[in-house]
């Protein structure tokens, strides 16, 4: 949602800056993900003063001056103002500024004296049409203060995160609404010339009713809760006023004629879709005097070319708008080119309804189109916004293109039904909030974002009737989420109270996903949380109504979602990538569905350790490296788990066994990478299948037994080691069925509790090696912890560990 922070201040009679809108609305409603000064080409325009002044040697008309831009020194400016003035101020252009026509702001020479930028005329700036002097300002500021910080010129637009329960918001009205119950202002409708225009009462009917002309007939009140038409003759279409582009300018939309533009003011002003159609274009019911509107199911095979220029086939999913022989528009969507409203109209049939969401939707995804309008109808739009956007609608439409209505309105509509109230217990409220509110003050902020709200006697309860554009409120806790965001959620106690501890214990699936973030969190590895779609085919299982197109399957693994986001980085120079996810991998499923597994992937690639000015370029993560973390991976998702070299692939490195079961690998990955990127490895390892039936068993989680996770082990404090470290390196030559974690166990133990820390970091199998043998090496590091370890101890360590190896492996020491 774009909403105008001039057009929210209209609304609430405020001069709040964008700054105190944002913070305000994110802090209590929804968030602002951006905020945007419409007027940013303005940015580099400071305040400076003008110390001297001086007429041109060379001309009549010119001035020389002298001017503090707050740069440190004094600038040279020629300037052709008769109204420039030493000691007054004025908006500066330094040089390099690009003005609004496009011209570079430049240093140079004007009749043999050289000028340093530019002193600006309103017109200049685009503040208004004054340009026969420049611009005067009555400031207390320093020189060289930027423009936009002390002249609020120009609107702002803010960007609103409306989330799917919130459709309310998707207008300046229901955006103003809040900010009015959170500030205390009055609210009212903007000031926009139409309040000396008077409409007619619309006329109620159920489902057919004529509108001077034109007779409207809903086929079937399951396409539209509302559908309201009035007929305006004798328009004339034209531009807008500039008030109102600048309006729809500020959230986004351009302007198109005078017609248009009001109804898509009014769209965002209330947030309730209009549509003007040329009346004289369209079709009459030749058995009847009047034309015919319906609304109505489209028949497969109909064709309608729409606003955009598209010829679209329709389907009997769709919801039409139709004359008494065709389509016109498709409803809740766009409207038909054939009734499009140019510069010949002078009649218009102006519609305001309320369609079906559902309906809306489909109609939406047949044709692949998406509207302002559509994106409000599939929410939902309150049902009793219709006569007042009618209202408004044409009103606006008489007072920028004249006209007049000669007949009531039609308004097919069964009634408002209305809404059951809710009950409020207070002492509820304070035992879910933590903070007991007088009853009278949780009914202000109710009766703030237009609930009804009756206290009961005594204060024990309130009976509350939510407002017909809050659908979202239904229970008690509904009103107690309201209560506790418009109290202002940092007013709410931060302390942790007395609580009851569950008995329930934690899904298995959830704790070893927990246990896993912090080990690979802890490796330095950055989590990843993308969507399951990817471009897949055949094998992949295809989703009904993908978000994207290009984007339509479920994801088989979760590497192909890595992929795609390390591609990412690389297509960005990021070449140190090491991103991990934990979530859901889909096959294709016997029973009709797919069968969907819990799964935790990685992958690395780039440097193994940051650089540092000990070591400028460190050495590349390799097939190790991977190894190394596929075991850290399987210890916490598994007890027993082991690694297992691959079955010849060359891109399979090692499988990952649980049970007996092939679970996981560690694999090279293909990427399309450019030249300078290193190789790339991934890790995945399936950890559960989620269950597909509608409610599991007693006692069962969705996705296994509930059973008993073991203890978080407690870590003991050990004293920083005081006493030196003795290293020294073993080069070994290990047969080709020895593995290296054989090697390393066996060292660990022959080394006993002196050994700190042990690291192979070179294999070599070339020439020089016995065939049948590679040589590994490893560094050792020893250390006592109370003394100083002398040189006969550690040599008797390397020739004990030397002896282990050689009697238990056949691993040799190598020599050359």
């Amino acid at each position: 949602m774009n909403a105008s922070v001039a057009w929210l201040n209209a609304f609430v009679r405020g001069s709040h800056t964008a700054e105190q809108l944002r913070d305000l609305i994110t802090a209590h409603t929804a968030t602002v993900e951006e905020m945007i000064a419409l007027r940013d080409d303005l940015a580099p325009i400071v305040i400076a003063r003008v110390v001297e002044e001086a007429l041109h040697p060379d001309s009549d008309h010119l001035h020389i001056t002298k001017v503090d831009a707050g740069t440190g020194e004094l600038l040279d400016v020629v300037c052709g103002a008769p109204n420039v003035t030493a000691g007054k101020m004025y908006p500066f252009a330094p040089t390099g500024t690009t003005m609004l026509d496009g011209k570079k702001i430049e240093k140079r020479k004007i009749r043999g004296q050289t000028s340093n930028g530019m002193l600006c005329s309103a017109r200049e700036l685009g503040l208004g049409e004054e340009h026969e002097g420049i611009m005067e300002l009555d400031l207390d500021v320093a020189p060289g203060t930027p423009f936009l910080q002390v002249m609020p010129v120009g609107d702002s637009r803010l960007v609103v995160d409306v989330l799917p329960n919130r459709p309310d918001l998707l207008s300046h009205l229901g955006v103003a609404r809040e900010v009015a119950a959170l500030t205390g202002a009055s609210l009212a409708f903007p000031d926009i010339g139409v309040s000396g225009i008077e409409i007619h009462q619309p006329k109620r009917f159920r489902r057919a009713g004529n509108a001077g002309g034109i007779v409207m007939h809903l086929e079937d009140s399951k396409l539209a809760t509302r559908y309201m038409g009035v007929v305006i003759r004798g328009v004339k279409v034209g531009p807008s006023p500039t008030w109102l582009v600048d309006r729809l300018t500020a959230v986004g939309s351009r302007s198109i004629n005078n017609i248009v533009d009001a109804s898509n003011y009014v769209l965002h002003e209330i947030g309730q879709p209009t549509h003007a159609f040329d009346f004289n274009k369209i079709d009459p019911d030749p058995k009847m005097p009047e034309k015919t509107i319906v609304i109505r199911r489209a028949k497969d095979g109909e064709t309608l070319t729409t606003l955009d220029g598209a010829k679209r086939i329709l389907t009997a999913d769709m919801t039409v708008i139709a004359d008494s022989s065709n389509p016109i528009a498709l409803a809740g969507v766009m409207g038909g080119a054939d009734t499009e409203v140019d510069d010949h109209t002078t009649d218009l049939f102006v519609e305001v309804a309320n369609f079906d969401t559902g309906r809306t939707r489909r109609t939406r995804r047949a044709a692949g189109l998406s509207t302002d309008a559509s994106y409000r109808f599939e929410r939902g739009v309150d049902v009793t916004l219709a006569p007042m956007a009618l209202y408004r609608v044409t009103s606006l439409i008489i007072a920028l293109a004249g006209g007049t209505v000669a007949e009531p309105p039609i308004d097919l509509y069964a009634g408002d039904v209305p809404r059951a109230p809710i009950v409020l217990r207070t002492s509820r409220v304070a035992r879910v909030l933590g903070v007991a509110l007088e009853a009278s003050r949780i009914a202000e902020l109710l009766t703030g974002i237009g609930c009804v709200a009756n206290v009961e006697a005594g204060d024990a309860a309130i009976h509350v009737i939510a407002p017909t554009w809050r659908q979202d409120i239904t229970a008690e806790v509904d009103l107690i989420e309201e209560i506790a965001r418009l109290h202002g959620y940092d007013a709410l106690p931060g302390d942790i109270r007395p609580y009851r501890p569950g008995t329930t214990t934690d899904a298995p699936l959830w704790t070893t996903a927990a246990r896993l973030r912090d080990t690979l969190s802890a490796a330095g590895l950055l989590e990843a949380r993308p969507t399951p779609f990817v471009s897949g085919g055949e094998q992949h299982v295809r989703v009904l109504n993908p978000l994207a197109e290009n984007e339509g399957y479920l994801r088989r693994t979760l590497l192909e979602s890595l992929v795609r986001r390390a591609e990412y980085n690389l297509t960005h120079m990021q070449g140190n990538i090491r991103l991990y996810e934990i979530g859901a991998a889909f096959e294709r499923g016997e029973d009709g569905l797919p069968t969907e597994t819990t799964r935790v992937a990685a992958l690395i690639m780039g440097d193994r350790e940051p650089t540092h000015f000990t070591n400028s370029k460190p050495a590349q993560m390799d097939a190790w490296d991977a190894k190394s973390l596929a075991e850290r991976i399987a210890h916490v998702a598994a007890s027993g788990a082991e690694l297992r070299p691959g079955n010849g692939n060359d891109d399979l490195l090692w499988e990952i066994v649980v049970d007996g079961q092939v679970r996981g690998h560690v694999s090279r990955v293909t990427l399309d990478a450019p030249v300078w990127a290193s190789p790339a490895f991934g890790i995945e390892l399936e950890l559960g299948t989620m269950f597909n039936g509608d409610l599991a068993a007693p006692g069962q989680h969705a996705h296994g037994a509930a059973v008993e996770m073991p203890k978080r082990p407690v870590t003991k404090y050990r004293p920083l080691p005081a006493m030196p470290a003795s290293e020294f390196d073993l080069a070994l030559l290990v047969p080709g069925g020895v593995n290296a974690a054989d090697v390393e166990g066996t060292i660990r133990r022959a080394a006993g509790e002196l050994l700190e820390r042990l690291v192979a970091f070179d294999v070599y199998d070339g020439a020089g090696v016995e065939a049948g043998h590679r040589s590994v090496a490893w560094r050792l590091t020893l250390r006592h912890p109370e003394r100083t370890l002398r040189d006969k101890e550690i040599e008797g360590r390397r020739s004990k560990i030397l002896s282990v190896l050689q009697t238990e492996l056949n691993v040799r020491q190598r020599t050359s």
